[in-house]
């Protein structure tokens, strides 16, 4: 498909990197794979890392320090699902010729600053002006971790009867961003307290207190970053790392005014878009009100989802009073809507 915008389907991504990828290792206790944001190595001293990559495109509208903030919290927020804590990171910072270097200046400060926030030690990494480059981008950063053995989780860790609990909500970043690229348009439709509402949720977009608290409490048998296809796309990854069929509700939640009127105005499912910064966790149900609580200490909402149940043959989802199968992810919708806006 040669319009393809964004994260392909997992399906379509599973097949393309197949067999490629180098030499093999038993040291790779978690490759790549659907849902499995870090890689989990076995290091020489019986310890493991966690370790991530992720690239980072700006938003337009968003001030230069935010780079920052989404550069440092998005490559953490893929380590700490893992319960293992972000200590160490690598960037790549590509700018446009004529970019003034008080600008990559600033972008760098926010970077560090970001990072001393989390106590992440910034160890490398490349930065450059080219003619290929249109924006200042973040081509790659990386971030790992350590722990010990027996230290961490991966999110294809569910066991059958887990509770799956939600943070904040869905379509977190998609709200945050579409917001800025479009908001123009939704100043004539939306009220000033929505649009308020949405471009504060820039804020929200990382998982790291999120996971490394509920990590803390124990119970906690798998933990995902709802990003590429959203909460949908999360649970349907969670459920195929595990081998384990999910029965969710997405009835019994109620998208905050502010999301349900961006998404019925740009026309996309909330539920099916980026949500960078909604954690979604597979509990034992004895931990379930204790990790919540843990949540609601730190100013973090939280909802149950729903359940793993291996006596489903599929995974199974009721919304608008139908019980519906839950499908593989396509394409996002909120890359479509993201770079119509920057147009």
């Amino acid at each position: 498909m040669s319009n393809l915008v964004g994260k392909p389907s997992p399906s379509r991504l599973e097949k393309l990197v197949q067999g490629a990828l180098g030499k093999p290792s038993d040291q790779v206790l978690i490759g790549p794979g659907p849902g499995l944001d870090a890689a989990i190595l076995k290091t020489t001293d019986g310890r493991v890392m966690a370790i991530a990559e992720d690239p980072i495109f700006p938003a337009p509208g968003l001030p230069l320090e935010i780079m920052g903030w989404f550069t440092v919290h998005i490559g953490a927020s893929d380590v700490a699902v893992t319960g293992i804590k972000p200590e160490f990171m690598t960037y790549t910072l590509l700018l446009p010729p004529g970019c003034p270097e008080e600008d990559a200046r600033t972008i760098i400060n926010s970077i560090s600053d970001a990072a001393k926030e989390l106590d992440i030690s910034i160890v490398g990494g490349h930065t450059g002006w080219y003619g290929a480059v249109t924006v200042p981008t973040v081509g790659g950063v990386t971030v790992w971790g350590t722990a010990d053995m027996d230290s961490w989780v991966s999110p294809g860790g569910a066991k059958d009867g887990d509770i799956i609990l939600m943070t904040k909500g869905p379509c977190i970043e998609a709200a945050a961003l579409l917001s800025i690229v479009h908001q123009e348009r939704l100043a004539k439709k939306l009220s000033p307290e929505h649009l308020d509402i949405l471009r504060s949720r820039v804020d929200e977009i990382t998982v790291v207190e999120d996971a490394l608290q509920a990590f803390k409490v124990g119970g906690v048998h798998a933990m995902h970053d709802a990003t590429e296809g959203g909460v949908q796309g999360g649970l349907w990854e969670m459920s195929t790392a595990a081998g384990i069929p999910v029965m969710v509700d997405f009835d019994q939640i109620a998208l905050p005014a502010d999301i349900a009127a961006l998404a019925k105005e740009l026309g996309f499912d909330p539920w099916q878009a980026i949500s960078e910064g909604t954690l979604l966790a597979a509990v034992a149900p004895a931990q379930v009100e204790e990790v919540q609580q843990v949540w609601k200490n730190i100013g973090i909402e939280s909802f149950v989802l729903g359940s793993f149940d291996a006596g489903l043959k599929e995974n199974m989802v009721r919304r608008e009073k139908q019980v519906q199968l839950l499908t593989e992810p396509d394409t996002d919708p909120f890359w479509e809507l993201f770079f119509a806006g920057l147009n």
